[in-house]
């Protein structure tokens, strides 16, 4: 009777502080859309940030932004203990792991950008191109497509048909019932991300390279893209860590489960939220152009009257644009 009785206690502790750190994650969550939120509208409303690199960073802050939402949603049912349909169950995690893998394979299309603008500036503007654009952005979107499409293929391929039509508490580990299925996404995934830092150092090296050959007058810009490759690189790596927390995680399950639930909250914060909180960081408040436009539609653009700085602001970003 005591043992039922402290078992009881137990999952009632472990379900209120569930609840709680789901509830602080609301609160880091909805400040985050706000800023992303703020910095895609100012990307939509002025015709100067139609340049490749702004188009994908207003990308990154839109898979980022939508990534959020579902990572929190699915954070929320299992605070809570919400069930779902199967099937909803699994478009929501293949779209979810899209959108996680989506997110550094743009950081790294980003950092290409930036090494053709410095290291090939004469091809920049032809490699620029609308068309290019387009095809770039398909691209991105099809590597970022090809893991979770293979996981949700198979998984509803061995998925019972009686198992179907149940109702789950949402989660990927739901989908990866089969072992081999999981050991290949791992995989899959560490491979991905060993080839994107590659490419990242690369760029990195070159664009060094190019910072040490430069004149006085191009210096100034040419290291100013090292560091954003170097901010770029630090995003990716804290964002692929999503794909390697998960092991440290089952081993501390067996030892404590409330250690467990704190160390999945924490990796959840540093991995999952925090390395979409720097892409504001690294374009919205270190580029010039786009920090002024920002500044005017975040203080001016609503019903506060601040012509000053409207017109001060506007002078300056017309300035930038010639």
């Amino acid at each position: 009777m005591n043992s039922a009785s402290n078992s009881s206690l137990s999952n009632n502790f472990i379900m209120t502080s569930l609840k709680e750190k789901a509830s602080l994650v609301q609160v880091l969550v909805g400040i985050l859309l706000y800023v992303n939120g703020l910095m895609i509208f100012t990307f939509l409303k002025k015709e100067i940030f139609r340049d490749m690199r702004y188009i994908l960073f207003a990308q990154t802050l839109f898979v980022d932004s939508t990534f959020m939402i579902f990572a929190d949603l699915t954070l929320v049912c299992s605070a809570y203990q919400l069930v779902i349909h199967n099937i909803t169950c699994y478009v929501s995690c293949t779209v979810m792991s899209i959108l996680s893998i989506c997110s550094p394979v743009t950081l790294v299309a980003m950092c290409l950008e930036r090494y053709v603008a410095i290291c090939l500036p004469l091809r920049h503007s032809s490699i620029s191109s609308p068309k290019n654009i387009i095809n770039g952005l398909l691209i991105i979107w099809g590597v970022s497509s090809v893991i979770p499409l293979f996981v949700f293929i198979v998984s509803f391929a061995y998925t019972p048909p009686n198992a179907m039509n149940s109702f789950v508490v949402c989660s990927i580990e739901v989908m990866l019932q089969v072992k081999w299925l999981a050991d290949t996404r791992a995989t899959s995934q560490q491979l991905l991300f060993v080839i994107m830092l590659c490419i990242v150092g690369s760029t990195y090296i070159k664009i060094m390279v190019a910072a040490k050959s430069a004149s006085a007058t191009n210096k100034k810009s040419t290291y100013k893209g090292l560091r954003t490759v170097i901010l770029h690189g630090i995003q990716l790596i804290l964002g692929m860590m999503q794909f390697i927390t998960p092991y440290t995680e089952m081993s501390l399950w067996k030892v404590d489960v409330m250690l467990f639930l704190n160390v999945r909250y924490s990796n959840f914060v540093l991995f999952w939220i925090l390395p979409r909180s720097l892409s504001p960081l690294v374009y919205g408040l270190r580029d010039k152009k786009f920090y002024y436009a920002l500044k005017y539609y975040a203080f001016c653009g609503g019903f506060v009257v601040c012509n000053k700085h409207k017109v001060r602001d506007m002078k300056i970003l017309r300035r930038k644009r010639y």
